[in-house]
């Protein structure tokens, strides 16, 4: 068992690494051949920095359209970070104070993500007009994520797993030296979910995470006046055209 989940983990370290970089590879190749920001946009490359940080970290557009989807989503993605950094103490030997400190506040983020995620699910079911554009996965995509959290939540608070077995198999990963894995079921489970997460997330609507950096109603400058904005492919277009045209 425990090599079948270091082969798992391994394979789904992979596909999420590879597939992330050949994605953000084609969204940085896609040409913008219009000036479409947002209005009201930022008139600088620094108020677009800001604007895409607003976006990423506090979701300004969402809370400006639907408050209740903002709260929801807002607390489902913030857990989640927290969570995430929590659980880097696993691959790393000697943790850092910061990340030890987050510890006592990131075992309660499974709690409000839980939250956030049950909220956003009851949205898709009772919201008509959400409903209606909602696919099979949109609902798969939200238990899978609320069964991840909710096994973490019962194996720290109901049924305890060896935490430093757990982690000397998480380092173990890192440098081909698989360890023992305890064969607790929520664990088991838990790592199982995390693991088809991993693999699918290249090939999902969850590529929203980059996604937003590279979307031109977002990233562009305001400025169609000051500077004529020409896609690359058409700029190449121009000097070929350019080259035949007689003098």
């Amino acid at each position: 068992m425990s090599a079948f989940y270091a082969l798992l983990f391994t394979v789904a370290f992979l596909v999420l690494i590879i597939g992330l970089t050949k994605k953000i590879i084609q969204y940085s190749r896609v040409p913008a051949p219009l000036k479409i920001p947002l209005t009201p946009a930022p008139l600088t490359k620094g108020g677009v920095a800001i604007r895409l940080a607003k976006e990423a970290i506090l979701f300004a557009a969402l809370f400006r359209s639907n408050k209740w989807t903002w709260l929801f989503g807002w607390l489902f993605h913030m857990s989640l970070f927290v969570l995430l950094l929590n659980h880097l103490r696993f691959f790393i030997k000697d943790v850092p104070l910061p990340l030890v400190l987050l510890q006592n506040v990131g075992e309660y983020a499974a709690f409000t993500m839980f939250i956030g995620l049950a909220g956003l699910l009851i949205r898709r079911i009772f919201v008509a007009r959400v409903k209606y554009i909602s696919s099979p996965s949109d609902y798969l995509w939200l238990i899978l994520l609320m069964v991840i959290g909710l096994t973490g939540i019962v194996m720290r608070f109901i049924s305890h797993t060896d935490i430093i077995a757990v982690k000397e198999f998480s380092l173990g990963l890192l440098i081909f030296d698989w360890q023992a894995l305890p064969t607790d079921f929520p664990l088991m489970l838990h790592l199982f979910l995390v693991a088809i997460l991993m693999i699918l997330l290249p090939f999902s609507k969850l590529l929203h995470i980059p996604g937003l950096f590279f979307a031109p109603t977002r990233n562009q400058v305001d400025n169609p006046r000051e500077e004529r904005h020409i896609a690359p492919w058409a700029a190449e277009l121009d000097a070929e055209k350019n080259k035949v045209q007689p003098k």
